[in-house]
């Protein structure tokens, strides 16, 4: 069987395609789902079938329009209540492509609708793990108390993660392949390795959660220490238990102008230096100048869900480049419009006197943007306060105004994103950006 792996590097997605014998199927796929097409085309294969783990957090997927587009059937587990056309994938059920069997295993422990898909072709077994294991540790179980069709509490789904690690995979052999669908960088997981994939094997030997121990020590662990939940989240497994709009119409509803103005929440994702030339009061500084930069995730963790907003992007060649990106995490629907500034009317960001900081910082507020873990590991100011980042809209207006203000973040991407936040909101206070001048100071 030939199997391709496409990762998404901006949240450290990856999915799945599977062929045999002309026949091809897709695992988690993500919003634009062209590139499938292309390998479908490339290698004379009918898409037949496309997959769901489970619904989806951190990002909304394309198996709809696929459904749509190449009447392929749509399995996941009954357990999801998914409200778009699709076959019931559970313990015991399978299906064929080519001359590989595809199996399903119920493997709750990350959400409880979460599967496991076992493709087997003569001596060959690789697993399709989903957000239930990945490459040196295993799901959060903390995404679905306040989203999707079936809530649990985090509690209860560290319980199912043990059990389904303790049992669901003991009859695979340690040569099975494993591929989960996120690797490091994705929040869906607080240890996972770089390695894109793995043997059962290598897993049963050096992942934390294979390792014999309690019960208790297992869910202990596991729920301690877990990164943010991003607003976006929970909207998200709602679009993916509901099936997602045909990407192409939900993007070319975007109007575009060219050389104006705007009011009301702006998101504008020049690079840093461009946006401290001249950008629209009330700007958020939410760059996305690299392919690899966490733009979604800052985005829906900064902006609310059914939020507007309009976009400030350099130049119009990159709306469709930006507008397939939003449309990630499904955040297309809220967008008012793109546009380019004008030159006129544009605020310029204040400039830190870096000496006089060095020298006198007791004469600032220091404020932290970092995650809570970051700031436990190794704090850089000890008179700094900590506001993360993806907080900082409420928790700024508690900030005090008796001093100039700098923010911080580890490398200056966040760090941005927070100050230009901080002027939003403390208006009558000058908000300073420690940006890359932060390596000074570690």
């Amino acid at each position: 069987m030939i199997i391709k792996q496409f990762e998404y590097k901006p949240l450290a997605h990856y999915s799945y395609v599977i062929v045999n014998n002309g026949e091809m199927a897709i695992i988690d796929p993500e919003r634009d789902p062209s590139q499938y097409y292309a390998f479908a085309k490339a290698n004379n294969a009918t898409i037949i079938a496309v997959i769901e783990t489970h619904p989806h957090a951190d990002f909304v997927s394309s198996h709809l329009q696929i459904h749509k587009e190449t009447s392929a059937t749509i399995y996941n587990s009954k357990k999801l209540g998914a409200d778009y056309p699709h076959k019931s994938f559970d313990d015991g059920d399978s299906i064929k492509i080519g001359d590989v069997m595809l199996s399903a295993i119920n493997t709750p422990g990350h959400s409880p609708d979460s599967i496991t898909i076992v493709a087997t072709k003569d001596d060959e077994t690789a697993l399709f793990t989903g957000d239930t294991l990945f490459i040196g540790d295993v799901g959060r179980p903390d995404l679905r108390e306040k989203a999707g069709n079936m809530k649990a509490k985090r509690e209860e789904l560290a319980e199912m993660m043990y059990d389904s690690l303790s049992t669901k995979f003991n009859y695979l052999p340690d040569h099975a392949l494993v591929y989960p669908a996120h690797g490091a960088g994705s929040l869906c997981g607080k240890s996972m390795s770089d390695a894109a994939s793995s043997t059962l094997g290598d897993e049963r030997k050096s992942n934390w959660a294979f390792k014999k121990q309690s019960k208790q020590k297992f869910m202990d662990t596991i729920l301690d220490g877990q990164p943010f939940i991003p607003s976006y989240f929970g909207f998200d497994v709602d679009i993916n238990k509901a099936g997602a709009e045909n990407l192409k119409p939900a993007i070319d509803r975007v109007p575009f102008k060219r050389d104006t103005t705007a009011t009301g929440l702006i998101v504008d994702i020049r690079d840093e230096a461009l946006f401290k030339k001249g950008h629209l009061s009330g700007s958020i500084n939410i760059q996305a100048v690299s392919e690899n930069a966490k733009f979604e995730t800052w985005l829906g963790a900064i902006v609310e869900p059914e939020e507007e907003f309009t976009l400030v992007i350099d130049k119009e060649e990159r709306k469709d480049y930006i507008l397939q990106r939003i449309a990630k995490i499904g955040y297309e629907k809220q967008l008012k419009e793109i546009i380019t500034l004008q030159k006129e009317n544009l605020m310029e960001t204040d400039v830190l006197d870096l000496k006089d900081f060095k020298k006198n910082p007791d004469n600032y507020t220091i404020i932290d943007i970092r995650n809570l873990s970051e700031v436990d590991e190794e704090k850089f100011f000890e008179n700094a306060t900590s506001h993360p980042l993806n907080e900082l809209r409420q928790s700024g207006v508690h900030i005090p105004r008796n001093k100039p203000v700098v923010v911080h973040c580890l490398g200056g991407y966040r760090s941005a994103a927070g100050s230009s936040i901080l002027s939003r909101i403390l208006k009558d206070t000058t908000v300073f950006d420690l940006s890359e001048s932060i390596n000074d100071f570690k």
